[in-house]
């Protein structure tokens, strides 16, 4: 952390990119921020830390309201952005990209 900024290696739920840099607290993500690199919505449930597509409703935190567009911005204001991104929370689109991605490699 310096200068106001965040970034610990947090990758882009949609693109699977490296998001370069974030304001300094992971809360004060806001709602229209966007991706650099794919524009996605980093307010979004795929990029929460709370987000679990075996919890119920999806997310970890019981108090949050039903979100039905995972990978749209929304208004929770449990949101938290994740620095654990992993498979489960990358989105079909994304998965899709990083396969390819791979069978090039194969090939190569």
């Amino acid at each position: 952390m310096s200068n106001g900024t965040f970034n610990a290696n947090i990758l882009c739920a949609h693109c699977g990119k490296e998001i370069p840099s974030l304001p300094s607290s992971a809360h004060s993500v806001g709602r229209r921020e966007t991706c650099p690199s794919c524009d996605g919505d980093l307010h979004c449930c795929l990029q929460c830390e709370f987000f679990d597509r075996s919890a119920y409703n999806e997310c970890r935190e019981p108090q949050a309201d039903r979100v039905l567009d995972k990978d749209r911005s929304n208004h929770c204001d449990y949101f938290r952005i994740t620095q654990n991104l992993n498979q489960r929370n990358l989105s079909q689109a994304s998965q899709k990209q990083r396969a390819l991605a791979d069978l090039d490699k194969l090939f190569k």
